[in-house]
């Protein structure tokens, strides 16, 4: 078993799993790869169906943080240390990982991926200055100041650090995150990475309303710990 994971959060992801899994499979052969289907109600298992992958399913939509809890809950019972997690719709780019685990490996418990310090191809300026408002609310809610505190690229030891556990279900996990690093001391650096905007992904993407629930879930998420 490689000490490596990719973990694949997928909801309702019929039309890129399949290319975004294979791409992965050819450029990180020794990897493991994890793909958490949460819910899905069109063809996505299906097309996740691909050898040499483990997949796993929630019969329910319990969210992206739910399922990325099950990619490292599984993780764990498989030994392994690293993981990176990436999404499933294409919007990650595969060449992007090799940086993040060499980043680890220098000493590095995690890296959070930044698409201001790399490159964010055809953002709207509305999802632009959204992100960085959510930098904002992210520095006075743990005092950590980012570049792009939502990005989904990330990489993690989770090996070292029995408790980085997700309790937050949904989008809110983001800023769990954070919180994380902060309590758990961990040794945290930015490094850029490239976020394609395609209408497709464009079109599942968060919008303003979902980003104001996102805000106000994390917050009495924090009260109620």
């Amino acid at each position: 078993m490689n000490e490596i994971a990719i973990i694949i959060p997928m909801y309702n992801e019929e039309k890129t799993i399949k290319q975004v899994v294979l791409e992965l499979q050819e450029k990180y052969p020794d990897y493991e790869i994890i793909i958490i289907d949460d819910g899905s109600v069109d063809n996505s298992y299906k097309e996740a169906e691909i050898k040499g992958v483990w997949l796993l399913k929630h019969l329910i939509n319990l969210g992206q943080g739910a399922a990325i809890q099950t990619g490292i809950d599984f993780a764990r019972r498989k030994n392994i240390k690293y993981i990176v997690t990436f999404d499933a719709d294409g919007q990650h780019n595969a060449d992007d990982i090799k940086g993040f685990i060499d980043t680890l490996k220098e000493g590095y418990d995690i890296v959070l991926g930044s698409r201001f310090l790399g490159e964010a191809q055809n953002i709207s300026l509305t999802k632009k200055y959204l992100l960085k408002l959510s930098r904002v609310f992210t520095f006075f809610s743990t005092g950590i100041w980012l570049t792009d505190s939502h990005n989904g690229f990330r990489a993690i030891n989770i090996g070292d650090f029995p408790d980085f556990n997700l309790s937050e279900n949904r989008m809110a996990h983001a800023s769990e995150i954070i919180d994380l690093v902060k309590r758990l001391n961990m040794n945290c650096t930015e490094k850029g990475c490239t976020v394609k905007y395609t209408p497709y992904s464009v079109s599942k993407g968060q919008s303003m309303i979902n980003a104001v629930g996102i805000i106000i879930e994390y917050i009495i998420g924090r009260l109620m710990r």
